[in-house]
């Protein structure tokens, strides 16, 4: 294995963005987190109060020389709404936007060429509300979120929601799906 990279997203609650790299070939690791706050170290409650000013993010260790970092962003792209700000769904307030957390400035030109080529191609029929900034102020959340769609697949969030992000990659990215 080649030396591994780390980028973050957030695509809205973590459970389900995990839930999907989970499944990605070239995905060594992911772990549900919060970031881009100003509170050090917050709990899942704080978060949720919106005055943190964190995200709900998976953080990605993946292998460069297994998938790139253009097939992580499109899968991002294609498993949440990049044009909702704030939320995604019935998830509403900022610890729900998307974002591209980055940590090199190779990463952070490749988002800006994903990002250009969806605004040129029109993707979506509404502006991409995706913020791209660095990564900054992350830390991993609690035990009880880690593999939560793997430990809860009959919850029902898991069914009502992540659950269809997770068909929705097996069905768009069959050659990248985890054997």
């Amino acid at each position: 294995m080649s030396d591994l990279q780390t980028i973050v997203l957030g695509g809205g609650c973590f459970w389900c963005t995990e839930a999907v790299y989970k499944e990605v070939s070239g995905i060594a690791d992911v772990e549900s987190g919060y970031s881009n706050g100003h509170v050090v170290n917050p709990s899942y409650a704080q978060v949720c109060d919106g005055d943190t000013g964190h995200n709900e993010v998976v953080k990605l260790s993946y292998d460069p020389a297994q998938i790139s970092l253009r097939q992580i962003l499109e899968i991002f792209f294609v498993v949440h709404d990049p044009t909702q700000l704030n939320r995604q769904g019935n998830d509403v307030g900022t610890q729900y936007r998307s974002g591209i957390y980055y940590t090199t400035p190779e990463q952070k030109a490749e988002a800006e060429a994903v990002l250009r080529q969806i605004a040129e191609e029109k993707l979506f029929s509404k502006p991409v509300a995706t913020e791209l900034v660095p990564l900054s102020n992350y830390s991993a959340a609690e035990d009880y979120h880690q593999d939560f769609f793997e430990k809860n697949p009959f919850q029902g969030y898991c069914l009502a929601v992540a659950a269809p992000k997770v068909q929705k990659f097996r069905k768009t990215f069959t050659d990248l799906v985890r054997r």
